[in-house]
């Protein structure tokens, strides 16, 4: 018998824990779905699946611009995005929007951006802080 899957209820803090920040939405959805996978006997399946990777992409902007304006571009050219600078930029997994987020440094290797989660994007598209 397939068991039915509460998003809200899996990334919501449990009652008296609202500040507890130990875990991200989603790696609590991961807990979730191996407890229970393990409480149905099916843990193996699950640890399987929890392995394989995704894509995961963090989206700047994007521009819209006639092939001929395309042609014309040139190294120094600077292309309009339509994210303004300080907007959260989309996180996107296998082709779909998980998450939005801030760039930030990563503060282990400042040469590297990183993507600091602002917001987790439920299941059909609603946004959870």
């Amino acid at each position: 018998m397939a068991q039915s899957f509460d998003y809200d209820s899996a990334t919501r803090a449990p009652a008296g824990d609202e500040g507890h920040t130990d875990t991200t939405p989603l790696e609590r959805l991961a807990e979730i779905a191996a407890r229970t996978a393990e409480e149905s006997g099916k843990f193996a399946n699950v640890d399987a699946i929890l392995r394989i990777p995704v894509t995961m992409q963090v989206v700047l902007g994007s521009a819209t611009i006639p092939v001929a304006n395309l042609m014309k571009l040139g190294r120094g050219a600077v292309v309009p995005l339509d994210h303004r600078v300080g907007e959260p930029v989309d996180v996107v997994v296998n082709g779909r929007i998980v998450a939005r987020g801030e760039v930030v440094v990563v503060e282990e290797d400042n040469s590297r951006f990183g993507v600091s989660l602002t917001e987790i994007v439920g299941p059909l598209g609603q946004g959870d802080s």
